[in-house]
């Protein structure tokens, strides 16, 4: 079934047509009651054939994939993180893909609460997501691998594209907290990164509860 609210369009279009319908319905009814009744039953029926069709993608619906180029000679990994930015497990991982050549840039998108919107505490957001991100840095440094950090726009896929202007990667890598617990993937972040960006995407879940408890 169509969506009507899938786009600025679909919904312009859709207002339109409901004003049109209501201003007809009205002057029939205006001219006899049974002409409005009549209008009234077209103008529902013709709304809900619409409501039914599956919309025909066109030009404006497929965006085309936001591509990268890196350096000849030269493996590079961006890595998305916030709060799991210095877990284990996305060190192990990063381990893992690194390569000799490999460069990463670890962005940490400043994520501030609604408090701190509220408070206008953007700044004390970015300083706490500063210093994760350094303490990621230095262990990722103390593996050899060449890392530099920056923090990026709240919005995780945006602070993806910004990176990608003037770090050309050759995948991405993004770390969440596990299901239930990350707001990113209940924004569906991954699966939108993948969709957007016409790069290899890694999905890395990292338990700070466990990997911080006694027995870890």
């Amino acid at each position: 079934m169509r969506n009507p609210l899938r786009s600025e369009d679909e919904a312009f279009r859709f207002l339109i047509a409901s004003v049109v319908a209501a201003l007809v319905i009205a002057g029939a009814a205006y001219v006899n009651t049974w002409l409005g009744v009549a209008a009234a039953v077209l103008a529902v029926a013709g709304i809900l054939w619409w409501l039914k069709q599956e919309p025909v993608p066109g030009a404006a619906d497929v965006q085309p994939k936001i591509t990268s180029e890196t350096p000849p000679g030269v493996h590079r990994l961006l890595v998305v993180a916030n709060e799991t930015v210095g877990g284990a497990a996305l060190l192990s991982t990063l381990e893992g893909l690194a390569q000799p050549t490999t460069e990463l840039l670890v962005v940490a998108p400043a994520l501030a609460s609604r408090v701190r919107h509220w408070a206008s505490d953007v700044d004390g957001a970015r300083a706490d997501a500063e210093v994760r991100l350094q303490a990621s840095v230095t262990r990722l440094e103390a593996t050899g691998l060449e890392v530099r950090g920056e923090i990026g726009d709240e919005d995780p896929l945006v602070a993806i594209e910004d990176a990608l202007r003037t770090f050309g990667a050759d995948a991405i890598v993004i770390s969440t907290h596990p299901e239930g617990r990350s707001n990113w993937l209940k924004q569906n972040v991954v699966d939108r990164a993948r969709e957007r960006f016409a790069l290899p995407v890694t999905h890395v879940v990292v338990d700070i509860a466990a990997e911080q408890s006694p027995g870890a």
